[in-house]
This record gives structure tokens, C-alpha cells and sequence, in this order.
């Protein structure tokens, strides 16, 4: 890693401490960054907004994505203090930075009291065995609106 990496990383840790020390959420820090200037950055704050998306990696994104005026993060790195949990790899994933550099493993967070192996577990379940049952429903109602969707001229792809 250069010294610049080393120092986006360093401010992501610092999110991190910095979020859980000030009662704002757990210790999650993360910075974007794009030619060489971080362009967003945010820590956990699941707490203090009662909002369970507030992931270091999400408020992040939200706010890169909001000062580029895009919802793309094309040509940007994203230093995270912890390997993303699956929201936030899901999140990471639709906004397509170039790459991604973690401190802290999933294991360490587990160590912690963050642990989402249940998450992984889940996903590899049929829908009928899952912990939160799921129900489908209405199903030639909501396909319509995908039909509309195909047909429709002027939207932006993503």
C-alpha cells in the first residue's frame, strides 16, 4: 500500500472511533475516494438515526454519490475499517467503485458482536425456510409495471 492509502485507511479508522465515541453509531468508518480526494465519507450511525441502512459503507456512498451528482462511483476506491457485511456489499456492488480496501475482517466483527454469518446462512435457504417468512403476492399486478418499465423510452439504465 502507498502512504496515500495508508492515510485514507487511517481516516476511515478514525471514522470509525470517532462515530462510536460521539454516540453517532457502532465502530464503522469509511472514506471514497476519487483522484485522490475524498469525495465522501461517513461512520455508522444505525443508532442515532434509528435507520438499520446507516452502514459506515451506505452513508458513505450516499454522500460521493450526492457531491458527484451521480449514482455511480466509477473510478473511485472506498477505504472501509471493516469487510462490508451483505447490505453493504450489495450496496457497494450497484454503485461499481473500482475497488475496495477493508481493515478489520468479518470474523474480527463477529469477535465484536457483529456478526452476519446468519445473513450468508439465510441467503442460501429456500424462501419457505427462512427465518422471516416471505410471501408473494400480486405478482401480475407488479409485472405490469416492469412491462411499462421495458416499453418506456426515456429512462435512465442503471
Amino acid at each position: 500500500m502507498t502512504e496515500q492509502q495508508k492515510s485514507f485507511m487511517k481516516q476511515a479508522i478514525e471514522l470509525s472511533q470517532m462515530g462510536m465515541d460521539s454516540g453517532v453509531g457502532g465502530p464503522f468508518g469509511c472514506v471514497i475516494v476519487k483522484n485522490g480526494q475524498i469525495i465522501g465519507k461517513g461512520s455508522n450511525a444505525v443508532s442515532s438515526t434509528n435507520d438499520p441502512t446507516a452502514h459506515a459503507e451506505v452513508v458513505a456512498i450516499r454522500d460521493a454519490c450526492k457531491n458527484l451528482n451521480s449514482f455511480q462511483l466509477e473510478g473511485c476506491e472506498l477505504y472501509t475499517s471493516c469487510e462490508p457485511c451483505p447490505m453493504c456489499l450489495g450496496a457497494i456492488y450497484w454503485a461499481r467503485p473500482s475497488k475496495v480496501y477493508y481493515a478489520n475482517t468479518k470474523k474480527d466483527a463477529a469477535a465484536a458482536g457483529f456478526d452476519d454469518q446468519f445473513i450468508y446462512e439465510e441467503l442460501e435457504l429456500p424462501l419457505e425456510e427462512r427465518s422471516i417468512p416471505f410471501h408473494q403476492f400480486m405478482r401480475d399486478d407488479a409485472k405490469g409495471v416492469f412491462e411499462n418499465w421495458i416499453k418506456k423510452e426515456n429512462k435512465t439504465v442503471y
